[in-house]
């Protein structure tokens, strides 16, 4: 059935993108009032409308494309298969004569023969997880175990990060460890992974990002950084595609968040006389996860045994008139399980999963 695939044009942006996080297709089908075709829309559609400053609480009948392909009862499917082919795309919505949906192809029916032709590349490049924090937020389970070793379900928090990644075909991680760090070699010998694991060891802390330090000059190309307690529910590919497609330095995953503040703001001018008042008024921020895609030759510029944040390499790139981007998700595909609340709801997630 492809009812899920379905949105109203007057739904907002932001149930779209949460919809668009549900579906595998990644692709919803704007309809209007009385069900009829009026566009479509990706997540590179909503990503677009939020780096021009739109508006997550606008409508998608404002963001969406209103000329895409549809296939008619009848057509030829030889001809929507050579389609698929030219426009790189996986589903085709079947009209009546008066545009309502009333079907649906999809890549992997009509072309059951070529099925590795829609399977994606290895994403070939080195993921860096900051493992070397001491978890305080988490205390006092950080008191006997390290952050990345806290349980997640049946895996461990660092092992559920790796995995996301091994499924896109990663094989080489770098973990930068101090804080017990032996307990987290441990964990690793037991566990005998398949991938490449390698350590970076600090013997002081240095920062979410003084440790990268060491791999400057190491690779070409471009790596991904992850904090060790940031779980992401995205499309890697998309989001190296992204970056390389804007010529960044550097590429910061940021998760939309809402805010709504329960109170009356007031706005006051000099004197301390009312200038304006909002009601409860809701706001949406674009908020760092801790998930990075570098240029690898940013590294040069870290300084050597020296604590630095990452935060810090962003703007030292700024300053030197590099380009550092934003990728943006939902809140719904980022979970910080260094926080003790969104710990507990990720936990209560599994349960209910």
């Amino acid at each position: 059935m492809f009812e899920s695939l379905l949105i109203d044009e007057q739904r907002q942006v932001l149930e779209a993108l949460h919809q668009l996080e549900e579906i595998s297709r990644k692709i919803l089908y704007v309809v209007s009032e009385d069900n009829r075709l009026f566009g479509t829309l990706t997540d590179g559609d909503v990503r677009r409308w939020i780096l021009r400053g739109g508006d997550l609480d606008g409508v998608v009948g404002d963001v969406c494309n209103r000329a895409p392909y549809a296939a008619k009862a009848g057509d030829d499917v030889g001809t929507i298969k050579s389609a698929m082919h030219t426009l790189k795309i996986t589903s085709v919505p079947v009209l009546d004569e008066e545009g309502h949906i009333i079907d649906m192809y999809f890549w992997e029916t009509l072309f059951q023969e070529d099925q590795s032709a829609k399977q994606p590349e290895a994403l070939d490049l080195p993921v860096v997880v900051m493992a070397g924090g001491k978890g305080s937020r988490l205390a006092p389970f950080t008191s006997v175990l390290p952050k990345p070793l806290i349980p997640i379900g049946e895996k461990t928090a660092i092992q559920v990060i790796l995995d996301s990644f091994v499924k896109c075909g990663v094989d080489e991680f770098y973990l930068s460890v101090n804080y017990k760090s032996k307990l987290i070699q441990a964990y690793f010998e037991e566990l005998d992974p398949s991938y490449r694991l390698n350590y970076i060891y600090e013997d002081e802390p240095l920062g979410t990002g003084g440790g990268l330090h060491t791999l400057a000059g190491k690779f070409k190309g471009d790596l991904m950084v992850t904090n060790c307690d940031v779980i992401i529910k995205a499309d890697y590919h998309t989001m190296v595609e992204h970056h390389r497609k804007e010529s960044n330095d550097i590429t910061m995953v940021v998760s939309m968040r809402p805010y709504d503040i329960p109170y009356g703001i007031c706005d006051i001018v000099d004197n301390g006389q009312l200038c304006a008042m909002r009601e409860k008024p809701h706001y949406n921020f674009m908020v760092n996860t801790g998930l990075y895609v570098l240029r690898s030759s940013v590294l040069e510029m870290i300084p050597k045994n020296k604590f630095y944040d990452i935060t810090e390499l962003i703007e030292d790139v700024k300053s030197r008139g590099g380009r550092v981007g934003v990728y943006p998700i939902s809140a719904k595909a980022w979970s910080d399980t260094g926080e003790w609340q969104q710990y507990c709801d990720t936990m209560a997630q599994l349960r209910l999963a």
